[in-house]
């Protein structure tokens, strides 16, 4: 019997590329292994060697306006937009770490926007808008020193400690003898060891001032900058300190001094800046997007000159240390760049334009569209509304094994396609995976040749037609023959051919060269245009083999076209709004049964709309099988998944899935129209789905910027379902057996294991109706009263839920109060109020449980309590009638003779 349980399909989310980063602040400690990063109200910590999500840490309600991490990695302090500030411990595992809230305070009367830890993770400042600055005692939570400025915003603060050359004058000056205004001499005194502690702080008007944490006062402004100050860093070996601000200048100062040494125009606002190494080279990282090494001595800039990056590139922060092992430098997109620390040896040699080692994208925001790349599908290409197509890493590094794509983790950003000049709206990838097609507002279509064994993401050619934006592209999925070129090598044989769909309502096909095109006046003429619909193209499929593609519109239909000649072949009508998704049937699939017989599984075709449904057709008459039902939104993506092989087709169902605006990702079964199973891992409407040709994992993009990787557990279900099947046949049959042989002890206990409630409430009335009971026993065996004295916190809630129901009926009340004393007897209130019942509403289900028992309890007490007072009447009219009546030793029985028989005295 256990061997034929139903078959269910089941998925299961495994991996989850979500965002990191939405702007703001970061952090690293210096393990160079948490990075703390701003994801709107909240603040998420990451492993950044393994890519792993460490933890969320929720926010306030509030955006966050600041955070930093101790050196040591103790401690995330974290600033809202509420004005708060919060200190948390990390409590460090050896696979996950702990945040836990130490304490919450409010440092400032305005907003905290800039944060600086000292090297040794015991004091912390924090920069107000209003000008104020502060210093804490992280470990106490208590300030330790105020600095008031003038109100003007504090953009930039840094702990530091002068050298000891810096510390002769001061040294030389503490230890002169000093008289006191009685003329006495006074000892000499030693310099305490916090003389040499300061903070810089720089500020939206361009000053800079150094505060010494000993005297509590300003001891240098340096008066120079006429814009925001955005960085500050020293550097002791040099005695130096360089300060940069979006005045477009970097400057040196002699901190023995603190005269200027050096001004260096940049021609950039400036937003990060500090010394490398021993502070022989600086670098700087501003609206350029460039990396840029400076000669710390003489100001030259040692970078090769470098074009600007685009606007979306530009860097808007940076973070280095010398305990780091690279700089970290941050772009408008949200993106993170990962920069090799050059060495002192390039002090007086050019230095090439530096090239991020690694790209973190924060965030990918909207995932429009998606694919797996390669032949061994060990990459994704994601259109993120955006310019660029991204190419992440969907592979684990495992030993002995080699992927086309090596990376330390799954989800690392691999490459980048760029090339359009505006949004990616669409794309697709050929049969080998190395060639992808992509389709954008700026009315071009690309297509792109994919090599990461030699790190080559060329475009390959750009075709320009459209009046209007590519909405829909579609490359051949026909494998070659096997043996030919081909096939033996993709990277240098492109498909033949592409088809596009624009919002000028046509669509064209194009040959694609065999050679690549380089140039903007190459232009590439398109082999046919038609015009397809009256209006927008949403999608555009190729059947496998590439004799017929369709084209599905928002003027509520699809068109069945021959790829040869351009030709309408058919017509799809039914959908009641616009159809965003199309896909034919894989080659394989088997016959399919309709609603009015069986058909041909390669004629047909599947369809998703706008009117919130699927649809399955028929290619040999165009008409349509089926109507999938059950998405609340619009269905904006369909898919086929793999088709079982032949020896598991009567168990497992051919299925195909769609995403729909409602977030959720439902699979079909194609015989019958029932939705067999739905994903839920999304909060907003899903664009993109794609299926894994060899697993079967469905992969979904969100616009909650999330990509969810669905595995297909259904083979470890229905395994699992046997043999918990199985075994419970097998506990059932020990149940049994237990009963049998009055083993009442292993009995109740099992019977609480399977939940069987008829079978203990059996066993229970057997114990308390029991006509040898224990002497002693609260139940009437003492075994029995051992096992209740030995529940767990389930096993009791549960049995209090039992005794609840059995509680509620006069003939299984008694036995219901037997074994409710037997528990009452057995704990002590405390374990009753305490029980630790799983589920959100736990504790409000025990409590209404043991209400219940307390409100029927009362009311067979009461029952009693009358029956009582009415066994008091029944005596009284008892004793009342022999009272009146006569004595029955007086009366006699006397025959009538007519045979009746009568008392008489």
């Amino acid at each position: 019997m256990a061997n034929k349980a139903p078959f269910k399909t089941t998925f299961e989310a495994t991996e989850v590329i979500r965002p990191i980063f939405t702007g703001g602040a970061v952090a690293l400690e210096n393990g160079a292994r948490i990075l703390a990063t701003t994801l709107g109200e909240d603040a998420v910590l990451t492993d950044i060697k393994t890519g792993k999500h460490i933890t969320t840490v929720e926010g306030d309600g509030e955006q966050i306006s600041t955070l930093t991490l101790t050196p040591s990695g103790s401690h995330l302090i974290i600033c809202s937009r509420s004005q708060s500030m919060r200190i948390y411990s990390l409590k460090k595992t050896s696979d996950s770490i702990e945040a836990q809230l130490v304490r919450t305070l409010k440092p400032h009367t305005t907003p905290v926007l800039v944060l600086a830890v000292d090297r040794t993770s015991t004091l912390l400042a924090t920069g107000g808008t209003d000008g104020s600055i502060k210093v804490w005692d992280i470990n106490g939570g208590y300030v330790t020193h105020t600095f008031r400025g003038p109100s003007v915003l504090v953009s930039a603060l840094h702990f530091f400690e002068l050298a000891e050359g810096s510390m002769k004058s001061l040294e030389t000056d503490a230890r002169k003898k000093k008289k006191s205004k009685d003329g006495i001499d006074v000892e000499d005194e030693e310099v305490p060891s916090t003389a040499r502690f300061r903070l810089a702080s720089g500020s939206q008007d361009g000053k800079v001032r150094i505060w010494d944490l000993h005297k509590r006062s300003v001891v240098a402004n340096l008066d120079s900058h006429v814009s925001d100050v955005r960085a500050i860093d020293y550097s002791p070996t040099q005695n130096t300190l360089v300060t940069a601000g979006r005045d477009k200048t970097i400057r040196w100062w002699d901190t023995k001094s603190w005269k200027v040494r050096k001004v260096t125009p940049c021609f950039e606002l400036v937003e990060a800046a500090g010394f490398i190494g021993n502070g022989q080279l600086s670098y700087t990282a501003g609206s350029n997007g460039r990396l840029r090494i400076w000669n710390t001595e003489n100001g030259h800039e040692l970078t090769k000159e470098q074009t600007p990056s685009p606007e979306i590139e530009a860097f808007v922060g940076g973070l280095y240390r010398p305990e780091l092992p690279f700089i970290v430098c941050l772009q408008v997109d949200h993106t993170l760049s990962l920069y090799d620390v050059p060495s002192d040896a390039h002090t007086s040699s050019q230095i090439p334009p530096p090239e991020p080692f690694r790209r973190i994208s924060g965030t990918h925001d909207d995932i429009i569209d998606l694919r797996y790349l390669l032949p061994d599908h060990s990459a994704l290409a994601l259109a993120t509304n955006s310019e660029d197509i991204r190419i992440v890493s969907v592979t684990e590094p495992k030993p002995g094994s080699q992927p086309l794509v090596s990376s330390e983790y799954f989800g690392q950003d691999i490459a980048l396609l760029k090339g359009h000049e505006d949004i990616i709206l669409s794309l697709d990838v050929d049969w080998s995976g190395h060639w992808v097609a992509t389709g954008a507002k700026d009315r071009e279509a690309k297509l792109w040749r994919v090599d990461p064994a030699n790190n080559s993401y060329t475009c390959w050619a750009t075709f320009s037609g459209h009046a209007e934006s590519v909405t829909a592209v579609a490359l051949p999925r026909s494998r070659p023959v096997e043996g030919s070129k081909a096939y033996t090598d993709p990277l240098n044989h492109p498909p033949s051919f592409m088809i596009t769909g624009s919002s000028d309502q046509t669509i064209k096909k194009w040959e694609i060269p065999r050679e690549p095109l380089q140039g903007a006046k190459t232009s590439i003429r398109a082999v046919y245009t038609r015009k397809a619909h009256d209006k927008d193209i949403n999608a555009i499929d190729i059947n496998h083999q590439s004799r017929l593609f369709a084209s599905a519109s928002q003027d509520k239909t699809v068109k069945i076209w021959s790829v040869e000649e351009g030709e309408v072949q058919g017509i799809l009508r039914g959908h009641r709004r616009g159809v965003w998704s199309v896909s034919f049937a894989p080659p394989i699939m088997p016959v399919l049964q309709g609603e009015q017989g069986s058909v041909a599984g390669k004629g047909v075709i599947l369809t998703g709309s706008g009117d919130k449904t699927l649809k399955l057709w028929n290619l040999a008459d165009y008409t349509c099988i089926r109507t999938f039902e059950g998405h609340s939104h619009t269905v904006l993506k369909v898919a086929w998944l793999n088709v079982p092989p032949p020896e598991e087709r009567s168990k497992k169902p051919i299925l195909c899935a769609s995403a729909g605006g409602d977030g959720l990702v439902k699979l079909w079964d194609a015989n019958n129209g029932e939705n067999d199973c739905t994903l839920d891992n999304h909060e907003d409407r899903v664009w993109a789905l794609a299926v894994h040709p060899d697993t079967n994992m469905i992969v979904s993009g969100s616009g909650d910027s999330t990509v969810s990787f669905w595995k297909d557990t259904s083979s470890e279900t229905q395994t699992a379902t046997n043999e918990a099947a199985l075994k419970r046949i097998e506990q059932e049959q020990e149940l049994e057996n237990y009963e049998y042989v009055g083993a009442y002890r292993e009995a109740i206990t099992m019977a609480l294991q399977l939940n069987h409630p008829r079978k203990l409430q059996s066993l229970f009335e057997r114990v308390v109706n029991s006509k040898t009971p224990d002497a002693g026993s609260y139940s009437g065996l003492k075994a029995v009263d051992e096992v209740l004295g030995s529940l767990s916190d389930d096993q009791l809630f549960l049995l209090l839920l039992r005794l609840r129901d059995w509680n509620t009926n006069a003939r299984t009340a008694p036995m219901a109060q037997r074994i409710l004393w037997a528990l009452v007897k057995s704990y002590p209130a405390s374990r009753f109020s305490s029980l630790n019942v799983k589920g959100a509403r736990g504790q409000k289900s025990l409590k209404e449980v043991l209400n219940a028992l307390k409100v029927y309890t009362e009311r067979h007490y009461k029952r009693m309590e009358e029956l009582v007072e009415e066994s008091f009447l029944v005596e009284y009219t008892l004793q009342e009638m022999d009272s009146l009546a006569p004595a029955l030793t007086s009366m006699r029985l006397v025959g009538n003779g007519d045979g009746d028989v009568v008392m008489t005295s």
